[in-house]
Formats: C-alpha cells, sequence, structure tokens
C-alpha cells in the first residue's frame, strides 16, 4: 500500500500503534479498554488482521460495521479467556518496570490516599490471555518504580508464582501518547521500543520513573499508510474525537 503525505498527529501514530498491538494475533477476541485502543482494534480489523473478533462489550461479536454478528455467551467468552485467546489492552493508573499494573488505589492499601477502580478483572486477564496497555499521559505518575498495589501481573510476579502463572502470562507492548514499549529484554524489563515522531528517547526517559532498556538503534513509531490514515479519518473516527485524547503535539 501506498505511503500518505498528509501530516500524521499525534493520536494517529497511537492509534497505528495499538492497532499493531494485534499483528499476527489471529482468531482471538480483540477487548480493547478507551478510545484510541477501540479505533486501534477495528483498524487492524480492517487491513491486516481479519479474523480479529471484535463485540459490542457485552455479549454480541459485531462486524466492521458495528452490526451484531453472532452471540457470545458468558461461559464462551470465559472459555476464551482462560484459554489465551483474548488480548485485551487495558488501562493502567500505574505501571512498574516489569509490567505489574494498578488500576486500585494509590498509597498503602491499609490507608490509600486515593480509592481507584479496584483489581477489577485484571489478574485473570493478565494471567489467562495476552494483555497490551495504553497510557494516555506518559508521565512518573503512572510509569513507577513499583506499583502501590498489584492489580494487573507483571513479568516477575507471574515468575514468582510460576508455571500455572506464566502458561498464557504475556505483554506484548505498552502505548502511550510518547512512545512504544516492550518487554524484549533478557530479564523482561521494561524496553522503549520506538518513540512517536516529534519525541526524542530523552523526553521518555524523563517522564518514567525507572531506568528504561534500549535498542541499538531506536525507531520512530511506524508511519500509517495512506489507505490507514483514510479509515483512521473518514470511516473510524470522522469526528476526531482522537485528538481529544490525545491533543496534536
Amino acid at each position: 500500500m501506498s505511503r500518505t503525505t498528509t501530516t500524521t498527529t499525534r493520536a494517529e501514530y497511537c492509534v497505528i500503534a495499538c492497532a499493531d498491538a494485534w499483528r499476527d494475533n489471529g482468531e482471538v477476541l480483540a477487548s480493547p479498554m478507551g478510545l484510541i485502543p477501540s479505533i486501534g482494534a477495528r483498524l487492524a480489523k480492517h487491513t491486516f488482521a481479519p479474523d480479529l473478533l471484535l463485540t459490542d462489550g457485552e455479549a454480541t461479536l459485531v462486524g466492521l460495521d458495528g452490526a451484531p454478528e453472532g452471540w457470545l455467551p458468558y461461559r464462551r467468552h470465559l472459555a476464551m479467556v482462560t484459554g489465551g485467546r483474548r488480548h485485551v489492552m487495558m488501562g493502567a493508573s500505574q505501571l512498574d518496570r516489569f509490567g505489574n499494573q494498578n488500576i486500585s488505589c494509590i498509597g498503602d492499601w491499609q490507608q490509600p490516599a486515593r480509592q481507584l477502580l479496584g483489581v477489577r478483572g485484571a489478574p485473570v486477564n493478565t494471567l489467562n490471555n495476552p494483555v497490551s496497555y495504553w497510557v494516555p499521559k506518559h508521565s512518573r505518575r503512572v510509569f513507577v518504580e513499583k506499583v502501590d498495589m498489584i492489580s494487573g501481573v507483571g513479568y516477575d510476579s507471574a515468575a514468582a508464582a510460576g508455571p500455572s502463572a506464566t502458561r498464557y502470562h504475556r505483554i506484548p507492548r505498552v502505548v502511550s501518547d510518547l512512545a512504544v514499549l516492550d518487554f524484549e529484554t533478557l530479564d523482561r524489563a521494561m524496553r522503549l521500543a520506538s518513540v512517536h515522531p516529534g519525541v526524542t528517547a530523552e523526553e521518555v526517559e524523563a517522564a518514567t520513573g525507572f531506568p528504561l532498556a534500549r535498542p541499538g538503534k531506536l525507531p520512530y513509531t511506524r508511519e500509517p499508510t495512506a489507505t490507514e490514515l483514510r479509515l483512521i479519518r473518514t470511516v473510524l473516527d470522522p469526528d476526531g474525537l482522537r485528538d481529544r485524547e490525545v491533543p496534536p503535539a
């Protein structure tokens, strides 16, 4: 497909980075949480991941136009979850260098400074199927050395729990408004995989509360194709809601 010469916004790079999380996943259930991950999942199905399964968030499998295609009863959903056939993209109030996620509380659990969502389904998600993360505002408040409470299980915690915890555990990527990060290191510590155009590695490191590994040559997040950009702008998000979540740089 041809490349576009139209200026790509920061939000559109984030959409592309989220979409690529589902590349080569095959027929799995995409469970994106948040606007930009949802646009990314739909973009992936429109283009390079036609076998990806989308839902209405409740009990129905839907097509690209949102029309119902099939019933997804709770027992079938659970079977997919516990068998590794779902790829969730969750948010994170805190995320540490080994991928432990916190959406429960800030501060000591006995007397937290702030009560958040609670652990919700994060432990089951992270132990039973791949989980990526979306962080719309990259900062030291989110990327911390150690989370205040573990909701989603990171690589070090899964390893400590043993084979039953590591069987399906995988964190393919973390996408933020500044960069794409992964855990492709020997010790499974977070690595800076790419920066969005207009962002430097130093900016990402300054906004992160722990050291980041780096590849030998740090790339930029890939450019969208002309087809992908057209789909984002005219089909998937014609009202430009993506720019509210990640304003133009």
